[in-house]
């Protein structure tokens, strides 16, 4: 497997991700996931939607919870065929818990922690803490990437902005 250095950091601290991410036009890697009811997802279990894969350490953490709880309000709201998954390592019993006390209700919370499916298919998974790193991927309604943000600065928020503009010219 890939093992890529100079991308990322936390707190200013080199890391390593594992895998190759995906460029824009690529077609979207698959990965097997699980929901907070412990049943495989995939890619092909949204096909035919826009998929925003919003990508996050652990929902208990401020800047993960506050990543999710946008793109719950805002871009799980846009009109279409759009599907928002929000991508962890948590386990599935702490997703449903944290969903159920913050009012997760438009965007899909699901849990990579299993297989590292996910992490290891966008490239995205951090060798030295087995968590995936802060990034967004947009997929349109043919499985292909039309948006890739890696986030450099693991405790930095996205750029929702810029990652809202880019659905939208799908939409």
């Amino acid at each position: 497997m890939q093992e890529r250095t100079g991308i990322i950091t936390m707190k200013g601290k080199p890391l390593t991700l594992l895998g190759t991410t995906p460029r824009v036009g690529d077609k979207a890697p698959d990965f097997v996931v699980l929901d907070s009811g412990l049943a495989e997802k995939s890619l092909k279990d949204y096909a035919g939607k826009v998929k925003v894969l919003s990508v996050a350490p652990s929902l208990d953490t401020p800047v993960c919870s506050l990543q999710l709880r946008w793109f719950n309000e805002d871009a799980a709201q846009e009109p279409g065929d759009v599907v928002v998954l929000n991508l962890t390592m948590d386990l599935p019993f702490a997703i449903k818990r944290f969903c159920a006390v913050e009012g997760i209700e438009n965007a899909i919370a699901l849990s990579d922690h299993r297989t590292a499916s996910f992490g290891t298919a966008y490239g995205v998974l951090i060798k030295e803490l087995r968590l995936l790193t802060r990034s967004v991927f947009i997929v349109d309604k043919d499985d292909v990437v039309r948006y890739v943000q890696v986030v450099p600065e693991v405790t930095d928020e996205p750029n929702y902005e810029d990652a809202v503009e880019a659905l939208k010219k799908l939409l």
